[in-house]
Parts: structure tokens; C-alpha cells; sequence
């Protein structure tokens, strides 16, 4: 949910599309300083989230942050960023921070998970106010991103100092854009057999439901409707038919158009799917 007009804007605009849970930014996604939020803004944002029945907010971290780069400018102003993002949700009350691992700019994946590891082994000492659960994000593997294999969210967990403050947030487009096929009811057995064996499934804290407008294995990270891409509507079946995942937030991050028009509709779609034979 956007959060023009203020932080409270989003809780209002999550009402209307008849969201339970909602995602939001805390700053512009794609710019590197944020606005510096009032406590009066942050009065307003939490009176109204209490007011709402909105179950949870969730934050995703800013697009520009690369935590896997290497020594330079990017890398500080990344620390620096996520060190702004942990302090505002620390400020807002929201417990949840959403990220994709980063890109290793070609230097190999190995180095770039080591970096990651390092990287987070500073921040969460230099921010303790933020006590919540970072969410490690599964990736499409664009270029060099990192996250696209299991195995790389649990190196980045478990090399860690800190491996009890991390999560896991699933994203659907993003695994059968990797190659994890769970439009078939025996892949999707199959890969969150997966999961459970290398990450866990305890450890998944929320999922993102998006189609793809790619095909499988396609490394390209390109969101759908639901139903309306490569994935169909399947997969989203069985995700919502699992009682493993039934109390686990899920957040939509298809694509919008001028008011709440789509969201509400991708909700509908979601919700119509449950007990629709997609039991386990």
C-alpha cells in the first residue's frame, strides 16, 4: 500500500482494497534519504492502524539497498539505508522488514553471501530498538541477485551471529522463476518438502502471492494477476488450501492501477480459491 499523504494513507487505503494484513515502504523505494517521519505522523499512523482491525504491517525495505556489494559507496549508503529502515520501523512499531538478500555485481556467490552475513552481523548490533525479524525474500536470480536457491537464505541465516532475527517471506512469482515448480500438485509438495529439509517451514513468516508474467525457470522477476500469468491459478490453490500457512500473513505485490480496483480484485480471486478442492 502506498503511503502518499502520510504513513496513515496506507492503513486507509488497505481498508478499502479489504486487506487483513498490508506492506508498506516507510520512505520513497527508490531514493536513498528518507523523510524524517514526526512523532505526530507517527501518532496518526498507529491511531488509525488501531482502529482499523488491521491485523499486521509489514515493511519492505527500500529497492536500492545492496547489501552484497562490495567496499564502495553503494555498500555504505546500503548499510546506512537499512540502518534507517530498522530505526523507523522501531519508531512505528512494525516488526517485520521484508528484503532481497542483494547482487554480487559478479565477484561470485559465495562472496556475496559472506558480505550479506557480515553486513547484518554489524546492523542489528547498531540498531537494538528494532528487536523484530528481518525476512529474508526468495528471488527470481535476475543478474547476479542472490536468494534465488534455498541454500543461499540459509547460509545467509546461519553463518550469522544472529540467526534467531531472521525470517523467511516466500514469494511465489519468484521461486517458479527460479525453477521451483509449484503448479502441480506433486511440485508443489515437492519443493516445500525442500524448504522444510534446507530452511524449515516454521521459519516462513509471510508469503508474497504473486503470478508470473515469465515462464519457469525463467530468471526474470516480473509480477502478474493472479491466475492471469505463466503460473495459473493452481498453485495459489493449493497455497491457500494449506493449513500449514493458514495464520501466516500474505501480501499481494501485483500490478496496480489508478485506485484500489486490482487489489480488491486479486483478494477476491484469493479468497474464492479456498476449499476449492486445493486441500492437501
Amino acid at each position: 500500500m502506498s503511503i502518499a499523504g502520510g504513513l496513515h494513507k496506507a492503513v486507509e487505503r488497505g481498508l478499502e482494497a479489504g486487506c487483513g494484513v498490508i506492506q508498506v515502504f516507510t520512505q520513497n523505494s527508490n531514493q536513498w534519504k528518507g523523510k524524517n517521519i514526526s512523532e505526530s505522523d507517527i501518532s496518526l499512523y498507529r491511531e488509525r492502524l488501531e482502529a482499523s482491525g488491521i491485523r499486521q504491517v509489514v515493511s519492505h525495505d527500500i529497492y536500492l539497498i545492496n547489501l552484497a556489494a562490495p567496499p564502495g559507496e553503494v555498500r555504505e549508503k546500503s548499510l546506512a539505508g537499512f540502518c534507517e529502515e530498522m530505526a523507523r520501523c522501531a519508531r512505528l512499531g512494525i516488526d517485520r522488514i521484508v528484503m532481497h538478500p542483494g547482487a554480487h555485481l559478479g565477484d561470485g556467490e559465495e562472496t556475496g553471501i559472506m558480505r550479506i552475513v557480515e553486513a547484518f552481523d554489524s546492523l542489528l548490533q547498531k540498531v537494538p530498538e528494532f528487536n523484530g525479524l528481518v525476512l529474508l525474500e526468495n528471488t527470481a536470480g535476475q543478474g547476479s541477485n542472490l536468494g534465488y536457491r534455498f541454500e543461499h537464505l540459509r547460509d545467509i541465516r546461519d553463518r550469522s551471529g544472529f540467526p534467531h532475527r531472521f525470517g523467511i517471506c516466500f514469494d511465489t512469482c519468484h521461486a517458479f522463476a527460479a525453477g521451483y515448480d509449484i503448479t502441480t500438485a506433486h511440485g508443489y509438495e515437492y519443493v516445500f518438502r525442500e524448504f522444510d529439509r534446507v530452511l524449515g517451514l516454521e521459519n516462513i513468516a509471510a508469503f508474497h502471492c504473486n503470478d508470473s508474467k515469465k515462464g519457469l525457470n525463467s530468471r526474470v522477476d516480473r509480477h502478474e494477476h493472479i491466475g492471469q500469468g505463466a503460473m495459473g491459478l493452481s498453485a495459489f490453490r493449493f497455497l491457500m488450501n494449506d493449513e500449514r500457512f493458514a495464520r501466516i500473513p500474505k501480501i499481494l505485490e501485483t500490478p496496480k492501477g489508478d485506485d484500489n480496483e486490482m487489489d480488491a480484485l486479486n483478494l477476491r480471486t484469493l479468497r474464492d480459491l479456498v476449499s476449492q478442492g486445493g486441500g492437501r
